[in-house]
């Protein structure tokens, strides 16, 4: 390559990549269609092969384009990392913090506290990205994480909060209708809630319950918050957080002494962020957050 190819490039391959032609692409950049057009044969040019081949519902990306798509990935997090640390300067806390965590927590636990964030700190502005996906940290595709496993890169720093407990529960309408399971092989009698494709806490269940398996569920879904919907929702039984679960009075857990399940939670983010003075607020404010959560999980519960 005669020069060097600036990122606008860059982001233009990922934007075409993700909307799937020229003209979505334009609108999510906010630019001109033959300005993307430009970029992408500039890209073409300098490596000298074909990134997109035309066809009547788009673009459609080459082996090229897809091998190039996680580099392009990392330059546009790293970007937007560069951008969070530059708005954060000064005396004040400001600038941006994005966290990453799963889709239960960000929903129904972390809203609290980030509002109180805002009320104490209203320069600073919050990313909050709900995912049953594993962010990658060292990328800087988030700035902190909840996660449910410890982390393993050194470049890392975690706080383990405590265990979260999960067991069994359904509405009491759903009881009245269909009975109370006495053991867990009256289970299979039961709407069963979980999850479609196969996830790490799924085979940690399933090794330790051989019949919570996804055959056995009436209903699936591989969102944790639209399960927890069902299950409020009377359509059957399911496994939620405990402290979640204590909220509604019309929640009644089943067998709690043969069915409990405990993950280990951790608060974790890049160890380059330990100076910045609006990570470890934000830091902080998660743990007291989830220590809380973690307390409510060790609470009893009324059972059937």
């Amino acid at each position: 390559m005669a020069e060097m190819i600036g990122w606008e490039h860059y982001r233009t391959l990922l934007a075409v990549l993700t909307e799937g032609s020229l003209s979505g692409a334009a609108r999510a950049l906010g630019m001109t269609q033959p300005t993307i057009g430009r970029h992408v044969s500039a890209l073409e040019a300098a490596f000298g092969q074909k990134l997109f081949t035309r066809t009547q519902t788009g673009m459609r990306a080459t082996e090229a384009a897809i091998a190039l798509q996680g580099y392009a990935q990392a330059m546009q997090d790293t970007a937007a990392a560069l951008e969070r640390e530059a708005s954060s300067q000064g005396q004040s806390v400001r600038g941006t913090v994005r966290i990453s965590a799963s889709e239960i927590i960000g929903v129904e636990v972390l809203p609290k506290a980030l509002a109180n964030l805002r009320h104490e700190h209203p320069l600073l502005k919050i990313e909050l990205v709900p995912t049953n996906r594993v962010q990658d940290l060292l990328q800087r595709e988030a700035d902190i994480a909840v996660r449910m496993a410890p982390p393993r890169q050194q470049a890392l720093v975690a706080l383990r909060i405590g265990q979260i407990e999960l067991g069994l529960f359904a509405h009491t309408d759903y009881l009245a209708r269909h009975g109370t399971p006495a053991g867990l092989a009256q289970l299979k009698n039961h709407s069963l809630i979980g999850f479609d494709h196969d996830t790490p806490f799924l085979r940690a269940a399933k090794a330790k319950f051989p019949f919570w398996d996804r055959e056995t569920f009436a209903l699936r879904t591989d969102s944790d918050v639209a399960q927890f919907a069902l299950i409020r929702a009377g359509a059957g039984v399911g496994v939620c957080q405990v402290a979640l679960a204590r909220r509604d009075m019309n929640l009644a857990r089943i067998l709690p002494d043969a069915f409990n399940f405990a993950l280990d939670t951790w608060v974790t983010m890049h160890g380059d962020l330990r100076g910045s003075r609006r990570c470890k607020i934000v830091f902080d404010a998660l743990v007291a957050c989830l220590q809380e959560h973690a307390r409510n999980n060790s609470s009893i519960l009324s059972s059937v």
